[in-house]
């Protein structure tokens, strides 16, 4: 079997016509709390996706609209690491050397470098980088600070230095077709630029970061590498908010718990996903809302609802 047979043999059976994904499937009850409160944003008007699948057996435990389509933000960067990992594994000479962050040469952040052609401004918002005084780093630190921070200096650097349609490609290989990652990260979208950072369906997310865990995204190293990255991520504060680990140190098993994860977060996004082992069983999982971020109680309505499904996730494997 190639080492995406399993991704590939998913997307083509998920293309198959089926009906809507509004159900708990084999969770049953265990998941009724998921459901209801996804629901419940949902019929408020917030665009609902989940998908939970236990990693033994791969049956659905929930299943709401997982093959649409919606903006995951800097969780669709788990992409990137995979290029990233797949080039370090095979000694591919991309895969090292130093990376620049280049500091603006004007006050126009969007004149293009001479030599890269891309943008010359550091980006706001996430990441560390830009605090720092380092104006070169390795290609492995600089995919660390991706990782660890959705760091936006960083994506846009091994961007420049690996290129979208390498990433592209790499997703393409692996079965994926509603799951991409579109564009740089940019402090503001433009009619010309891609409307969002990334997309993906939570079905090919689930699938993905349980191949990853089987080993078979491209080859075992270059899985296993990605999900040390991702075990980086200090972010916790959506569906994993209810696993009670600590956000900077949850790598070893906590209480029998062991989490690895990676979030995406924007204006009227958010989207978790990962992979979660307990005593009794063992999940991934993929959560994504989209809703109108006009104001606060609206935000924590949707962060509420996601740590439903965490709590939901933690009876069934704990």
């Amino acid at each position: 079997m190639s080492p995406s047979g399993d991704l590939n043999e998913r997307s083509n059976r998920l293309r198959a016509e089926r009906s809507p994904q509004h159900r708990r499937a084999e969770g049953g009850d265990r998941f009724a709390g998921s459901f209801t409160a996804l629901g419940t944003l949902a019929y408020e008007g917030a665009r609902v996706s989940a998908c939970v699948l236990d990693l033994e057996t791969g049956a659905e435990l929930l299943s709401i609209d997982d093959r649409i389509v919606l903006p995951t933000a800097g969780l669709g960067t788990i992409l990137l690491l995979i290029e990233v990992s797949a080039r370090l594994t095979a000694r591919d000479d991309t895969g090292f050397g130093l990376l620049e962050a280049v500091q603006p040469a004007s006050s126009d952040p969007h004149i293009p470098d001479p030599r890269s052609g891309e943008p010359r401004g550091r980006v706001r918002g996430a990441g560390l980088w830009r605090h720092l005084q380092a104006p070169a780093l390795p290609v492995v630190d600089v995919t660390t600070l991706v990782a660890a921070l959705n760091d936006g200096v960083a994506t846009n650097a091994l961007l420049a230095h690996i290129s979208l349609d390498a990433v592209r490609l790499r997703a393409e290989s692996l079965g994926l077709t509603r799951t991409a990652l579109l564009d740089r990260v940019r402090d503001s979208r433009g009619p010309d630029d891609a409307p969002n950072l990334s997309v993906g369906s939570t079905d090919e997310i689930a699938a993905l970061i349980a191949a990853l865990v089987r080993g078979d995204v491209v080859d075992r190293p270059t899985s296993s590498r990605v999900l040390d990255w991702m075990a980086l991520n200090p972010d916790l504060s959506l569906v994993a908010s209810a696993f009670g680990l600590d956000p900077l140190s949850h790598g070893p098993a906590d209480h029998g718990v062991h989490l690895v994860n990676r979030t995406g977060s924007d204006s009227g996004v958010r989207a978790d996903a990962g992979a979660i082992r307990g005593p009794r069983a063992a999940v991934t999982y993929a959560v994504t809302v989209q809703f109108d971020d006009t104001n606060l109680p609206t935000r924590l309505r949707v962060i509420s609802a996601m740590r439903a499904v965490g709590l939901d996730i933690l009876d069934y494997i704990h």
